[in-house]
């Protein structure tokens, strides 16, 4: 509560600073705050002070500032500024944030912002705006340092120190032959331990692991985790570096593919956020909703098939939300802990029978465990053991398969190189409603004659 407090009381000075034209009290916050809190500010800054708190930046601080902001944000800014501006701004930019921000205009727009920036600068960017957004090539940035094997470790040191201002991040040095290939990676720590006249060949680490320009971003992030990486080499298939991908853009890509992941098990979109308009959300998600609806028809005529049934024994209609409930939550939590499993680990057959075979009994054991209390509610409520047996059997029966409808499902989609996380939690509960309708009336049929 306190750092609330004291950030609305920071922002509420600056507001007054510009508002009064005190640059430098505005100047002596700034420099002070990190650029996720300038980026804030910036944000509940009142529109008609904005183009003041741009004035009282530098370039530099514009850039890391557009760098910290949403699209719609940053093209704002853009149009404050002007296209000669901004393109100086976007000199100092990242590169692959700039790429990111360019596709997003149109191919006129952004040519234009090109065609006024530094000649290096702009070809750098024309260069990563040509890998899809989704692969190493499209998140990685070609800022970094690279040094010959034949350097000292004094030479390269040197080269480190005139390229540090530049470079996204200093902890690798990555080793070219003169063909351009990557041959090894010096850290940071080796450079600092070696001896100034040691050469680079004798320090450096030459099994490197790294990935191609169409290496999917979620096997980037997996090679991060697996390794605690803050930085990864981007190569061509002829070994060249061609870029690298630091931690901090994993991080984004972490949080982009669990949105993903989280829309399509909820049977919603990525698009659809706080912001996005009723009419818009809801033709987003009909599609799907459509689709089950037709499907949840089948449960509607399983239930009219067993008219009788129920007409017989009325007490079954009170068990049937419970048991068609029960099946369609044990199927969603193992969906979630496949799905989650997919995306973390590398899954072999052997992996594939254990998870299986594990969910099979914690399919069995839950199964028993609601299934004898349930038929023993039932048998207090009405003093029929036929009932208890029925409602615990079919309770027991379709917990275990809507456990492993929850585990198989997603696993064959995996296998058919389908994103798991489609197979929704909705599409898991409809068709589990039918398993389990299926199972709770046909064991009751066999037993009808003991129900009423």
């Amino acid at each position: 509560m306190l750092q609330k407090t004291s950030a609305t009381g920071t922002r509420n000075t600056l507001f007054n600073y510009i508002a009064g034209k005190n640059r430098l009290g505005f100047r002596d916050i700034i420099e002070e705050l990190q650029p996720y809190d300038i980026a804030e500010a910036y944000q509940k800054t009142p529109g008609n002070l904005r183009n003041e708190f741009l004035s009282f930046l530098d370039l530099k601080e514009t850039a890391v500032l557009i760098q910290e902001l949403e699209t719609s944000v940053q093209l704002d800014i853009l149009n404050r500024l002007g296209t000669e501006v901004s393109s100086r701004v976007m000199d100092l930019m990242e590169n692959d944030d700039l790429a990111d921000l360019l596709n997003e205009l149109s191919h006129n727009k952004s040519q234009e912002f090109l065609a006024f920036m530094r000649q290096e600068e702009s070809q750098n960017v024309k260069n990563l705006m040509k890998y899809p957004p989704e692969t190493a090539g499209g998140i990685m940035t070609n800022r970094y340092v690279w040094i010959r094997n034949t350097y000292t470790v004094r030479k390269a040191v040197d080269k480190l120190k005139d390229f540090a201002e530049i470079a996204e991040n200093i902890y690798y040095l990555y080793v070219l032959n003169e063909d351009n290939r990557l041959t090894g990676v010096v850290s940071y720590r080796d450079l600092l331990l070696a001896d100034l006249e040691d050469n680079i060949n004798n320090i450096m680490f030459s099994r490197i692991i790294s990935v191609t320009v169409d290496t999917d971003q979620e096997e980037v992030a997996r090679l991060f985790e697996k390794y605690d990486f803050v930085a990864l080499p981007v190569i061509d298939v002829h070994g060249r570096l061609l870029g690298i991908v630091t931690v901090d853009d994993v991080v984004d890509v972490l949080i982009q593919e669990a949105n993903e992941d989280i829309g399509k098990l909820s049977a919603s979109d990525k698009a659809i956020d706080f912001n996005t308009r009723a009419v818009t959300a809801s033709f987003l998600r009909l599609p799907w909703l459509i689709m089950l609806l037709f499907i949840g028809l089948i449960s509607g005529t399983i239930i009219s098939n067993f008219q009788d049934a129920l007409q017989k024994a009325v007490s079954l209609a009170f068990f049937m939300p419970m048991i068609a409930g029960m099946t369609g939550n044990t199927g969603t939590q193992s969906l979630a802990v496949v799905v989650r499993g997919l995306a973390a680990d590398d899954i072999d057959r052997r992996a594939v029978f254990r998870l299986v075979t594990r969910e099979l009994g914690v399919g069995v054991t839950i199964g028993s465990i609601c299934g004898l209390l349930i038929a023993v509610l039932a048998y207090i409520w009405q003093r029929n053991l036929f009932l208890g047996f029925v409602v615990g059997s079919s309770l027991f029966l379709t917990l275990i398969i809507g456990t492993l409808a929850g585990t198989v499902i997603p696993l064959l989609l995996y296998y058919f190189k389908i994103d798991p996380a489609i197979a929704s939690g909705p599409l898991i509960t409809t068709l589990n409603d039918i398993f389990s309708l299926s199972i709770y009336f046909g064991t009751a049929s066999a037993f009808i004659l003991y129900l009423q």
